[in-house]
């Protein structure tokens, strides 16, 4: 039997297909399955266990080179993936995404069931139009992890134990070891991750509420640890500023792969509401998750290891990358609200919690 799974990004998205992958590999255990995703987000399913073949879109090069004149090349490009991804005949096709972008590729795949959710589902962009096989919406206020399992249902594969096995490496942790340096031996010492940015301006908490959550954490003997991409650095250098104690700034440092590895390591995450987060949570460290214009009851971290705290505006969630106030006083209320106190408060009952456990 051929499987496909369509689920081409973003992180914290494909993070929450690892289970239902999981569940797959179990219903059938003599499946071939194969995973098409986006670059940006291949490497937390290369070299997964349940996994035979993973399939890599470049569409966002693809489409850049395009915009830059090299039509020829790009063409070329996406020609040679056309062709990679109808060699196969699947026998069943599941599209995950629930996006134009996936319907399309859901579309070229030569499959004998293409399914997914039906006409209903917010933000689906007419991808239904693309399968033969379409359950019925689901309320999308069910978490984003559940959706997923739902659908599996609604093909007669049930789930019992959420299971992530994200594919970690005895490399990988040892590359993080490195990163942290011999510190990271010293397990009489709290480990925290802080990671700060992200991609959307109405996510984002003050940095200098961060930095004064850092500096209690290392005052308290925490080693303390700075995540990111490699754009993150430069903010994260001015957080460090305006801190008194010492802390390691590993944005840009580390692989999916091995920022995995890292919160494994950790004994807590600090966090807004990104894809690390949902990394750390399917590698089971608490996360104290910072959440303002998006719904945690839909996307938060998975499990009730985990504190999350929102001020409850009464605009929140409103779900947009640019705070719907503009630039009356009270923008970003959800967000800004959010106290230094509350977050100490949450990673103290966190750190309570695992000495008692």
């Amino acid at each position: 039997m051929e499987i496909l799974i369509v689920k081409t990004s973003a992180i914290g998205d494909v993070t929450h297909t690892l289970p239902a992958l999981n569940c797959l590999r179990q219903k059938y255990p003599e499946a071939r399955i194969t995973w098409l995703v986006e670059e940006s987000a291949a490497d937390l399913v290369k070299g997964h266990k349940a996994l035979d073949r993973v399939l890599i879109s470049k569409r966002k090069k693809w489409f850049k080179e395009l915009r830059s004149g090299k039509r020829l090349p790009a063409l070329k490009k996406i020609i040679n993936f056309v062709k990679e991804l109808r060699e196969v005949k699947f026998d069943l096709v599941i599209d995950f995404q629930g996006l134009l972008k996936s319907g399309v590729l859901v579309g070229l795949a030569r499959g004998g069931r293409k399914v997914g959710f039906g006409r209903g589902m917010q933000h689906a962009e007419c991808s239904y139009i693309f399968l033969n096989e379409r359950l019925p919406a689901v309320d999308m206020d069910v978490h984003a992890l559940d959706r997923e399992l739902l659908l599996l249902k609604g093909i007669g594969v049930e789930c019992g134990e959420i299971n992530f096995a994200v594919p970690v490496s005895g490399d990988d942790r040892k590359q993080a070891g490195e990163l942290l340096g011999g510190e990271v031996k010293e397990r009489n010492r709290p480990l925290v991750a802080v990671n700060p940015q992200t991609k959307w301006p109405t996510k984002l908490w003050d940095n200098k509420k961060f930095a004064l959550v850092a500096d209690r954490l290392a005052g308290q003997g925490c080693l303390v640890f700075f995540t990111g991409a490699p754009e993150d650095r430069k903010v994260i250098a001015e957080i460090q500023a305006d801190m008194t104690e010492k802390s390691l700034n590993l944005a840009g440092k580390s692989s999916l792969k091995i920022l995995a590895a890292l919160y494994e390591t950790a004994d807590l995450v600090i966090s807004t509401d990104t894809g690390p987060m949902h990394i750390a949570a399917a590698v089971k460290t608490p996360v104290v998750a910072l959440f303002g214009p998006t719904a945690p009851w839909r996307t938060g971290p998975y499990g009730d290891i985990h504190q999350v705290l929102r001020t409850g505006a009464a605009c929140s969630p409103c779900f947009k990358k640019e705070c719907p106030l503009g630039n009356r006083a009270e923008q970003k209320k959800c967000m800004n609200d959010i106290t230094v106190e509350q977050v100490n408060a949450a990673v103290a009952r966190i750190m309570r919690y695992s000495q008692t456990s």
